[in-house]
């Protein structure tokens, strides 16, 4: 097997990570990624199909003990309980909780909500220079989703400083400084959230976080910090990576010269999918493996991690043709960025409205966006996203 020294954090690599990628799906689509001290998978179809195999799994195989670094305990008293690393009943019991909320048919309800407050932001900036990340990519989804728990929307600016500092843990080669931060993120967000679950048992009101506490009081067996880390799991996942793909999608769309002022709605749609596929906000997730198995003649052993290198799987030429040019109207298949199997993300629905909604709000009301200065990714893999994207508009 190809083994490769590729350090994550490299500036070279987190501004380009795809030439490397191109480079390994050239060699076939596996290595022994040295730095992660994993097997590596590239291809599509070997990335979806190992989504789909019940032999993997997130949440650790029976017999191999789970070991914490105590410099996280407040970090992993949410992590242990969210539906992200479990697997079998747990997982599908918290799944249905939640999915019964973030079906499409309730996601489109909210559809207008989303087109009134994109326009209300762009309407914020009232300077010809503005960075579209801060100012615009950062507030869509982070107001959603807040707003869609029951979280007084002027909290967003706190739960973004929360949140973005524990998703760091996830990060390649992360620092003590870093896990210090994380760690007392962690117990903040947590109180935070306790207390309004406390409050929110006394006020019901029309929320996600009213419904999941009706869930646990009606038998379903959801535990106090199961429904915690649940909420802070869905404030987490339901802006994070929705950010990055909005700040990607525009630099893409702008790199690219794509006009975009009459296009109608499913060529937006087919737009989303494309940059979801071209350059995906997450990408790389692990899997451990329940037994001794073989996946493209590479013997993996119970108990070994793996890591699915999906950023790599968009650019897969056995799947799509000239993967890497950005192609705006390309026809929408099946890519890997939301995941496949039982762990597919259950906010895709929102995620794909709420990345449509922003970018047609923004070309449609913008005739003239111009690029001020490189837009430079951040060193946060295995996120991918922009620190800023500096633009001239009107």
């Amino acid at each position: 097997m190809l083994k490769v020294d590729q350090s994550p954090a490299e500036k070279k690599f987190v501004q380009n990570p795809y030439v490397f990628y191109r480079k390994i799906l050239k060699e076939g689509g596996v290595c022994f990624w040295k730095n992660y001290n994993q097997k590596a998978f590239f291809k599509f179809e070997t990335i979806n199909k190992i989504f789909k195999d019940k032999r993997f799994g997130r949440e650790l195989p029976l017999g191999i003990e789970q070991t914490y670094d105590k410099e996280l305990n407040n970090f992993y008293r949410i992590e242990k309980n969210s539906m992200l690393e479990l697997e079998g009943i747990r997982h599908s019991r918290l799944r249905g909780l939640v999915l019964r909320a973030f079906t499409t048919k309730n996601i489109q309800r909210i559809s207008r909500d989303i087109d009134t407050l994109c326009h209300d932001l762009l309407h914020r900036i009232k300077d010809k220079e503005t960075d579209l990340i801060e100012n615009y990519a950062k507030q869509v989804p982070v107001i959603t989703i807040a707003r869609l728990l029951g979280i007084p929307e002027e909290m967003s600016d706190q739960l973004l400083k929360w949140s973005n500092t524990m998703v760091a843990v996830y990060q390649a080669d992360i620092s003590e400084h870093t896990k210090s931060l994380a760690n007392q993120s962690s117990k903040e967000f947590y109180e935070y959230i306790e207390k309004y679950v406390n409050e929110r048992r006394s006020k019901p009101a029309d929320d996600l976080i009213t419904h999941l506490i009706n869930a646990e009081e009606d038998n379903e067996k959801l535990s106090f910090d199961e429904l915690i880390s649940t909420c802070i799991l869905l404030l987490n996942a339901g802006h994070e990576a929705t950010v990055h793909t909005i700040g990607n999608g525009i630099k893409a769309l702008l790199t690219n010269k794509v006009e975009c002022r009459f296009l109608k709605d499913k060529d937006w749609q087919n737009i989303v999918e494309e940059i979801l596929r071209y350059d995906p906000p997450l990408h790389i997730f692990t899997r451990f493996a329940y037994q001794n198995l073989t996946i493209d003649n590479i013997e993996i052993s119970h108990g070994e991690k793996i890591s699915l290198v999906i950023g790599a799987s968009g650019q897969d030429e056995c799947r799509w043709d000239r993967p890497s040019e950005f192609i705006s109207n390309r026809p929408s298949i099946t890519h890997n960025s939301f995941g496949a199997g039982s762990h597919f993300c259950l906010g895709a629905p929102l995620a794909r409205l709420e990345i449509k909604l922003a970018l047609k709000n923004l070309f449609e009301e913008k005739r003239h966006i111009k690029i001020l200065k490189k837009p430079e990714y951040a060193d946060i893999y295995h996120f991918h996203g922009l620190k800023s994207l500096n633009v001239e508009m009107h």
